[in-house]
C-alpha cells in the first residue's frame, strides 16, 4: 500500500489524537485546555489553522472519540460508514497544495475550516485509504493488558501487536521469560 507523505503525516496525527483520551477515570486528559490543543496544533504542523478556543476543543475532543470508535471498529461497512460521517460533516473539500517546503499535495480540508473539521476531514480521507485497500485491520490497539493506545500497523506481513516494541512489548516479553524461568526453576 503505497502511503504519501501528506497521509502518514495525518496517520501520525490522528493516532496522537486517539491516545489523547483517557483510557479510564485515572488517566489524565491529553488535551485538558486550548494551551495543550494549540501544542497539539503546533507539533502536527497542522496549517491553516487560526485562534483556538474552548469551542474548538470541545469539537476537538468529539471527533476524537469518533475516530476510537473506528480503530475498535472490526466491520469495514461500520468503520466506512463512521469515517464517511466524519468526512460529510467536515465539508470536505479536495485541493492540491504546496505549502511550508512540502511538494505538491491533498488537503481536505475547506480553507478557513475549523480545526476539528480540518482533522476530521484529512485524518477521515487517512483512514478511508485503509479501509479502500482493503487494510483495515492495521488500524489497531495495544495488546498489552495495561495499554490500548492507537497504532497503525505498517510492518510488511500485520504483525504489529504493542504500540511500541521498546515499551509494552519489551515489557511482556520480559514477564513471559521470567515466567517461564520462574515455572523451569520449579
Amino acid at each position: 500500500m503505497l502511503i504519501t507523505h501528506d497521509t502518514r503525516c495525518a496517520l501520525d496525527t490522528v493516532v496522537d489524537l486517539v491516545n489523547t483520551a483517557p483510557e479510564d477515570e485515572a488517566t489524565p486528559e491529553g488535551l485538558p485546555d486550548t494551551a495543550a490543543l494549540e501544542e497539539f496544533v503546533r507539533n502536527h504542523e497542522i496549517s491553516d489553522v487560526g485562534i483556538l478556543s474552548e469551542f474548538d476543543l470541545s469539537a476537538v475532543r468529539r471527533i476524537r472519540g469518533r475516530f476510537a470508535a473506528v480503530f475498535a471498529e472490526a466491520d469495514p461497512r461500520a468503520a466506512a460508514r463512521q469515517i464517511n460521517e466524519l468526512v460529510a460533516a467536515a465539508g470536505t473539500t479536495p485541493r492540491l497544495t504546496d505549502h511550508d517546503g512540502y511538494d505538491w499535495h491533498v488537503h481536505y480540508f475547506a480553507p478557513g475550516a475549523s480545526v476539528a473539521d480540518h482533522l476530521a476531514a484529512d485524518c477521515g480521507m487517512a483512514l478511508a485509504f485503509f479501509v479502500v485497500a482493503g487494510e483495515q485491520e492495521r488500524l489497531r490497539r495495544c495488546e498489552a493488558p495495561d495499554c490500548r493506545r492507537a497504532f497503525v500497523d505498517l510492518s510488511r506481513n500485520r504483525s504489529r501487536r504493542y504500540c511500541d516494541s521498546r515499551t509494552c512489548g519489551n515489557r511482556l516479553h520480559v514477564a513471559a521469560y521470567r515466567a517461564r524461568r520462574k515455572e523451569a526453576a520449579g
